[in-house]
């Protein structure tokens, strides 16, 4: 239960925080000013392309040798997944954005509203409803990834299952248990994205 506990927290923080980066960095996606949109494509492209495990080893590692800041596995988890589901998350934000017809922000701006207070007022809370789905399933897929950082000592779920086996060798009941204890804030993510999936289109209908 200690472990379910840290896999939940650290993953919740880590969404916050990804929820933020991917905001910030979807924007700067869709930015008219070329260096903006460069800086972000350079952030989404590094984190998409490279294995997580790798990201997790470099921020554990890498950073303190380099630098002499050390880290607990704690903290290089969380920054490990923050950036990886922001990155994921902003290319969500980038897609939803440009899926609202262009047309609403053609006749915001024609009302007299700023790009910002249209953006903020018109653009995303249709773009959020089409996000939605997509959103809960990289809450799946952030929760999934955080049994990866094991590799870097962090007691989570996984790896307080590992030293439990170590001392009792009961792999066969450890690993259905942590099975099932993965699977339940799983399969309640999945109902609830289904849920969301066919509340929208009861509304689109």
């Amino acid at each position: 239960m200690d472990g379910l506990w840290i896999t939940l927290s650290t993953t919740l923080i880590s969404l916050a925080i990804a929820a933020v980066l991917g905001l910030i960095f979807g924007l700067m996606l869709i930015s008219d000013h070329a260096l903006v949109r460069g800086i972000a494509k350079v952030y989404v492209d590094i984190i998409r392309g490279t294995p997580i495990i790798v990201q997790a080893f470099f921020i554990y590692f890498g950073i303190p040798n380099a630098t002499g800041i050390r880290l607990t596995a704690e903290s290089a988890g969380i920054i490990t997944l923050s950036l990886n589901a922001g990155a994921y998350t902003a290319e969500l934000v980038r897609g939803g954005i440009q899926s609202v017809p262009k047309g609403q922000m053609e006749a915001a701006r024609s009302l007299g509203m700023t790009k910002l207070l249209t953006m903020q007022k018109v653009i995303l809370p249709q773009a959020l409803r089409l996000m939605l789905p997509s959103i809960v399933n990289q809450c799946i897929i952030t929760l999934k990834d955080s049994s990866i950082l094991s590799v870097i000592g962090l007691a989570e779920l996984t790896q307080t299952g590992r030293l439990i086996i170590a001392n009792n060798f009961e792999s066969f009941k450890m690993w259905i248990i942590i099975a099932i204890m993965y699977l339940i804030p799983i399969m309640i993510l999945t109902k609830f994205s289904q849920y969301i999936e066919r509340r929208l289109k009861i509304g689109k209908n």
